[in-house]
């Protein structure tokens, strides 16, 4: 035992001290935060109104759309140029637009053809075409100078289906008290019925489902190399002999792992400090303007769940690159075959979907009991319909019982495989290797 904690204690201090630890432990939340800033700070950024012209054939669409565009009348300024003509500005849902009626007595291709001249002088961005069997046929033209513009594009086509259906209502003689009940949205809440009785569910347990996967992704794509590396650091170096002659195979092995592990570990608890507080301070600054925002309730015990699956998964991942370390003579070989184990935890998140849909079949019981998947597939059950304790205590006891297993089938391939060089185990010697006394 006290050689086993030197090797933890010499794994953990020599890459806790390292530069790129903490260049990395800092950086990282740093790097993160700026996805929610300055995405807020673009969609804030005022960009120029697009400036629209109208020519409505129909009599009727003008209003209904300005109507539609803008939401309500406390979003909409009338404005008056120099040449008289009256436009309607106001800013919408993504954005700010300015519309003109330009419809005028004359003929549709003098219209077309007064409106291509101001659009090739930069006086307008697009003109509206709505032709007099629009309400019947609901095909309409734009003509505009920057096709990329797609947002705004389709702000305007979902803003004239809503001025289509509202006219359209309006000639069927429907009163406006019923046309704003048409309209009225449907609110939909989620309660779960539980052995506590009604929850109301917030969707706070699926994010953290996905939140802890994503977690338990970056951990092992980023330790996961370092654990290989320090397998077969001494190989590197040749001097496995002078280790094995003082410490054992298995010690060595399981001091390393739990050493890088303990690293992973001590940096994601700072991250997930310093992601907390950025939590907590977000809450706090919409609340102060107003808006609503809270951190979802969840139970105590999914929380504790939440934590042991996630070590399950990290170290059932962590162990076969122990194990793929203790196979190959270099890190870029263990690259190489370190591939499929990323690919097996990729397949264990598209168990999400039907896991999700039917938490108590027979097939989401047996990949909940699967070591690879059971990490996500048992919390995914968990924050649904939350099965047996037996069944939770079962996915953790085999889960955990394989980590052990493989770190032994490990610790043996390492002993004889650190002393051969220049030559990649194959994986019927790695069994027989395994299986010798």
């Amino acid at each position: 035992m006290k050689k086993f904690l030197a090797v933890v204690k010499r794994e953990y201090v020599q890459r806790v001290r390292a530069k790129m630890f903490i260049v990395s432990t800092i950086l990282l939340p740093m790097v993160m935060s700026l996805f929610g800033i300055v995405p807020a700070v673009i969609m804030n950024i005022d960009t120029p109104p697009v400036r629209v012209a109208v020519v409505d054939q129909t009599g009727k669409m003008y209003p209904r759309l300005k109507q539609a565009l803008f939401n309500d009348d406390s979003n909409q300024e009338a404005r008056t140029d120099n040449t008289g003509e009256r436009r309607i500005a106001g800013r919408s849902s993504f954005g700010s637009f300015v519309l003109e009626d330009s419809t005028t007595d004359q003929s549709i291709e003098q219209i077309r053809a007064n409106l291509d001249q101001r659009l090739r002088a930069r006086q307008i961005d697009g003109y509206l075409i709505l032709p007099a069997d629009f309400l019947s046929h609901g095909e309409a033209e734009f003509f505009n100078n920057n096709p990329g513009d797609v947002m705004s594009q389709r702000m305007l086509q979902s803003a004239l289906n809503r001025a289509v259906r509202e006219q359209r209502l309006i000639e069927a003689n429907v009163d406006i008290k019923t046309r704003q009940g048409v309209f009225q949205p449907v609110d939909l809440q989620s309660v779960k019925i539980g052995a506590a009785g009604q929850e109301r569910d917030s969707g706070g347990s699926f994010a953290l489902v996905f939140g802890i996967g994503f977690v338990m992704y970056l951990a092992i794509l980023m330790y996961g190399q370092v654990i290989l590396g320090a397998v077969i650091e001494e190989k590197e170096t040749r001097i496995a002999e002078i280790l094995f002659s003082s410490v054992k195979p298995f010690a060595l092995m399981m001091g390393k792992l739990v050493g890088v592990s303990l690293v992973a570990l001590t940096q994601l608890a700072i991250w997930g400090m310093a992601f907390s507080a950025f939590a907590l301070y977000g809450v706090g600054f919409l609340a102060s303007r107003g808006l609503r925002a809270s951190i979802p309730t969840i139970p105590l015990s999914h929380y504790i769940y939440f934590g042991l699956f996630f070590l399950l998964g990290y170290f059932i991942y962590a162990t076969i690159y122990a194990l793929v370390g203790s196979m190959v003579t270099t890190a870029q070989e263990g690259g190489q075959l370190a591939m499929p184990i990323i690919l097996i935890l990729v397949v264990s998140f598209y168990l999400f979907f039907p896991v999700s849909r039917s938490p108590d079949s027979a097939f989401s019981f047996w990949v909940s009991m699967i070591p690879f998947s059971a990490p996500v597939a048992m919390l995914v059950r968990i924050v649904t319909q939350t099965p047996p304790f037996w069944q939770i205590a079962l996915s953790l006891l085999i889960g955990f019982s394989s980590v052990l297993l493989i770190m032994y089938i490990a610790s043996r391939v390492y002993r004889v495989g650190m002393l051969m060089y220049g030559k990649r185990a194959s994986i019927p010697e790695a069994w027989r290797w395994a299986r010798q006394a």
